[in-house]
């Protein structure tokens, strides 16, 4: 779950460096295309035919269009109108929001050390990265909103992989949900992608499309929702208070 962190946080600053270039929607349909495409690969060679369990078709196709199409497009476009650090703050307020709805719909019971665990954490948080100076202005705003509702999505995703893909391997959690996910984004990014000017993309933007599709979301996908069904939704997200700390150092290597 550290990898997870950093691979993420560093994935605000990769994504953003990327913009100029390549507008944030036909960057994320394309980098979905190919996550898709490795994934599904990956599920064949490794499981086989995929036969889901009964009851869990609808549950993938919902988790799928919530953590991926309605999370990538809020997050993505979030993200290309405010700082990377309000971004990755917003974002960190994941393990909370888990928590508190994990316990009130009966998911999980947290223990007294796990609340006071995620209050520490996120005040940590708040201390380390609030120092540098975060930019809640006129000016991001409507970024700053839709990282909000991109941690919420993120948030229900979590839970729902909890409650209701209990017994579907990590593996084939991440490669479905991401498979039916991705046709949304195709569809919202299309209009860019046909405007793309695709011989004006650099080397840069080539390689923040593979970090981003290879990385972020095939192999931090995986351990996150290995990390689910191993130990619990709460647990997990609570690491994603370390998140901020990575993209808060990143940001200031790769933007300045």
């Amino acid at each position: 779950m550290l990898l997870v962190c950093l691979i993420w946080g560093t994935n605000f600053s990769v994504i953003k460096s990327a913009f100029p270039l390549m507008p944030p929607l036909a960057f994320t349909a394309v980098r979905f295309v190919i996550s898709s495409a490795l994934l599904w690969g990956l599920l064949r060679w490794r499981e086989g035919p995929v036969v889901l369990p009964r009851g869990k078709r609808a549950a993938l196709v919902a988790l799928g269009i919530l953590g991926n199409t309605l999370y990538q497009v809020a997050f993505t476009v979030g993200l290309a109108h405010t700082e990377a650090t309000n971004s990755s703050l917003i974002i960190s307020a994941v393990p909370t929001v888990v928590l508190a709805f994990g316990a009130l719909l009966g998911i999980e019971r947290p223990s007294g050390r796990m609340y006071a665990g995620v209050a520490l954490a996120t005040a940590g948080v708040a201390l380390v990265v609030t120092a540098k100076g975060v930019a809640f202005e006129r000016e991001t705003l409507y970024g700053d909103f839709l990282s909000v509702l991109a941690m919420l999505c993120w948030a229900g995703y979590t839970l729902g992989v909890r409650r209701y893909l209990r017994g579907v391997s990590p593996l084939a959690v991440t490669a479905l949900t991401t498979i039916t996910g991705t046709p949304g984004l195709v569809l919202v990014g299309a209009p860019q992608v046909l405007r793309l000017d695709w011989h004006a993309l650099t080397g840069a933007v080539w390689m923040a499309l593979a970090y981003s599709s290879v990385l972020s979301l095939v192999v931090a996908y995986f351990i996150w929702n290995s990390s689910i069904q191993r130990v619990g939704s709460s647990r997990t997200a609570i690491y994603m208070c370390v998140t901020p700390l990575f993209a808060a150092a990143s940001a200031w290597v790769i933007l300045g």
